[in-house]
């Protein structure tokens, strides 16, 4: 959002004692404080609005608001506030700009009237009433009047007074012109942080009582403002079912209740001008929103019972709502769009073919060289033209917090549409901004009752077209745009392709979709060639999600193993890929292929069969992933296999030998174990012999 122009002023560190005005003042550029003084110290700010909003009626008395706000932490003592006029009217918005940016203005000031302002305490704010009768404000015919106000012989400090003189520039537009209609278009939208569709929390957090979009509600509700709603909101409501927060169905009952006219911007406010330039032959659109939707969260539907002694109903399951009864936004006005303004005439002949029938385009009044009326007629073509120099200040008022900014900025719109005089029609189209605070929002649009009628966009398009001409298009500048976007279509066919890894996907391709549409949004078109880079950053990053893991090397240490292989998968899904492994040598049998069902957000594990037919040697096995379809997943990976197959028959040998051994050891021992046992058993047998023997002899 740009910074309020010139209309508030600040502390100046005057070497003199005072500055007054004179009866005739020049006009001196206002003096700034030092940025570090202002930092430390504060500041006293001066803001001004003369009339209402800037506007007061000729041969009329003339009422000025002065605000003094001391951020500094001295007290301010009384001084003189003096308001001065330039009877010199400014010529067009750019002289108007000049004078608010630059404090550069043709003619000399005359003082109207100068008072007395109170003390303002450290951390105070005051505002007082500047009364300038009509007899001193004289004769002024319509037009749009440089005034200021200039506070002097104010003092701060105890121990060293410093002279305060500070001057703040605005406008006074003198209109007597009460016959002009004018309309203002509101945008309403919001962007999720994923980029698809509002999350529940997102929707609780946004149409809760201090929610944005609670406040765009809040900011139209009782004023004439049109409202142009991105259909991606309610259908975020709806796709919940009865999940939905409270406040969010509650938010969009409300919406669907409002009189105020709305029509449908395109889904994600999506740029139709872009797609034009590409050379599309129908505009971008959703894909289906199924995937985004839960059974358990609709109703069931029954089928009528049959006749018979007891009928009863048949549960029939629940019937979700389609796209179209997801999207609609209610009671909108049909075939309005509202692009970007850099078009050219082919481009309306594309917009009227996308809808198949005559379409109203909201453009800004910059897209013409002039215009005459809000209401034209651009070759051939139904054009509703936005003041640019006015939405644009009027924008900065609808999102301005600061009440002293936010008049200044609504001054200045009132003053740029007045120069637009003798204009019968007006039409004002803020910005999509979608943190507007209601308040703000309300005040900016209630102020253009102050220059003309408000009136809805229905009776804008009923008026008298006038005959316009388009300035047309940076012919580089539209080829960049197209070419950027054909670049972001390429992207979503090849992930069109990976996502045929997924059982269902939509899961993958519906959010990607929504994306795009919101990457080429006309709120964020200044940012269109940056954000198209991050999203295809992103897209990139989404295909590489799947993949296998690079393989450590492995070690074969037997003629027939499995393999281990890891399938990483950083998706939240579960994903259906083939695995092919190809052996650098045929010697080295590998099973082909195997299917896999990688679980999501986590690396499976994948055995892959493998026979070595060479005794020993250094192999590799390229692992490689593909979608059911056929489509290449991820990158190859290439794992270095030793093989040491003749290890395994050396192993046996060795081992068969060992048995050998042990058996022969074992014979040997059993032989001589027997032996000796016989030998034992033999002489104990003769021992006892002899034994015998003696008995007899001794007997």
């Amino acid at each position: 959002m740009r910074a309020p122009r010139g209309t508030r002023g600040f502390v100046v560190f005057s070497l003199a004692a005072s500055l007054i005005f004179a009866p005739q003042l020049s006009a001196v550029p206002a003096a700034v404080a030092d940025t570090a003084d202002v930092e430390e110290e504060g500041t006293i700010e001066l803001s001004m609005t003369s009339g209402a909003h800037g506007v007061v009626q000729p041969d009329s008395s003339l009422t000025t608001s002065v605000t003094i706000d001391n951020a500094t932490g001295d007290d301010l003592g009384a001084g003189r506030v003096t308001i001065a006029l330039n009877n010199t009217p400014l010529a067009d918005s750019a002289a108007l700009a000049e004078w608010l940016d630059s404090d550069v203005a043709p003619g000399t000031f005359t003082s109207l009237t100068t008072t007395a302002s109170d003390a303002v305490t450290a951390s105070e704010t005051v505002t007082m009433s500047v009364f300038t009768p009509s007899e001193t404000l004289g004769k002024l015919a319509d037009g749009v009047y440089p005034i200021r106000a200039q506070l002097a012989g104010a003092m701060t400090g105890n121990d060293a007074p410093t002279p305060q003189n500070i001057t703040t520039n605005s406008v006074l537009v003198v209109d007597s012109d009460t016959t002009a209609q004018v309309s203002v278009v509101v945008p309403i939208t919001a962007t999720p942080a994923g980029g698809a569709l509002l999350t529940a929390d997102e929707l609780t957090e946004l149409t809760g009582p201090d929610g944005a979009l609670t406040a765009q509600l809040d900011g139209v509700a009782g004023t004439p403002a049109a409202l142009a709603v991105d259909p991606l909101i309610p259908a975020a409501i709806r796709v919940l079912g009865t999940a939905a927060p409270v406040s969010a169905t509650e938010w969009l009952t409300r919406l669907e209740t409002l009189p105020n006219e709305r029509f449908a911007l395109q889904d994600g406010d999506a740029d139709a001008t872009v797609q034009a330039q590409a050379g599309f032959a129908e505009l971008l659109a959703p894909l289906s929103l199924a995937s985004f939707m839960d059974e358990a969260n609709f109703a069931e539907t029954e089928n009528s019972p049959t006749p018979s002694p007891s009928p009863s109903p048949t549960p029939t399951g629940p019937v979700l709502p389609t796209d179209a009864e997801l999207t609609k936004v209610s009671s909108a006005i049909p075939r309005i769009l509202w692009p970007v303004g850099d078009v050219n005439t082919a481009d309306l002949v594309a917009f009227n073919t996308y809808f198949d029938a005559d379409v109203t385009t909201i453009l800004p009044s910059t897209s013409l060289p002039a215009y005459t009326a809000a209401h034209a007629d651009v070759d051939g073509h139904d054009v509703l033209l936005a003041d640019a120099a006015a939405s644009e200040a009027l924008s900065a008022a609808a999102g301005e917090e600061d009440a002293a900014s936010r008049e200044a900025n609504i001054v200045e719109g009132v003053a740029h549409l007045s120069l637009t005089r003798p204009q019968a029609s007006l039409l004002v189209g803020l910005d999509r901004n979608e943190t507007r605070p209601a308040d703000a929002l309300r005040a900016t649009v209630m102020s253009l009752s102050t220059i003309g009628s408000p009136v809805g966009l229905e009776a804008l398009r009923s008026t008298e077209p006038a005959s316009g001409t388009l300035i047309g298009t940076d012919p580089e500048a539209a080829a960049a745009r197209a070419a950027t976007l054909s670049d972001l279509l390429s992207d979503e066919t090849r992930l069109t392709a990976f996502a045929s890894i997924l059982d269902d996907p939509l899961l993958l391709r519906s959010p990607e979709r929504l994306q795009l549409l919101r990457v080429i949004a006309v709120g964020t078109a200044e940012t269109f060639e940056a954000d198209a880079a991050a999203h295809r950053s992103a897209t990139t990053t989404t295909m590489n999600a799947v993949g296998v893991q690079e393989p450590s090397p492995i070690q074969l240490f037997t003629s027939a193993a499995p393999l281990p292989v890891w399938v990483r998968n950083d998706l939240p899904w579960p994903v259906n890929v083939k695995l092919t492994a190809t052996p650098s040598d045929a010697r080295l049998d590998v099973e082909p292929m195997s299917d896999v069902v990688a679980l999501p957000a986590s690396n499976t594990r994948v055995k892959v069969p493998v026979s070595a037919r060479v005794g020993s040697g250094t192999l590799s096995v390229n692992f490689s992933l593909n979608s059911p379809t056929g489509v290449q997943i991820g990158v190859d990976q290439t794992a270095s296999v030793t093989v040491r197959a003749e290890w395994e028959n050396i192993g046996l040998g060795i081992l068969g030998g060992l048995i050998v051994l042990l058996l022969g050891l074992g014979i040997v021992r059993t032989v001589v174990r027997r032996k000796k046992d016989r030998a034992v058993a033999e002489s104990e047998s003769s021992s006892e012999s002899d034994a015998a023997a003696e008995e007899v002899t001794g007997e």
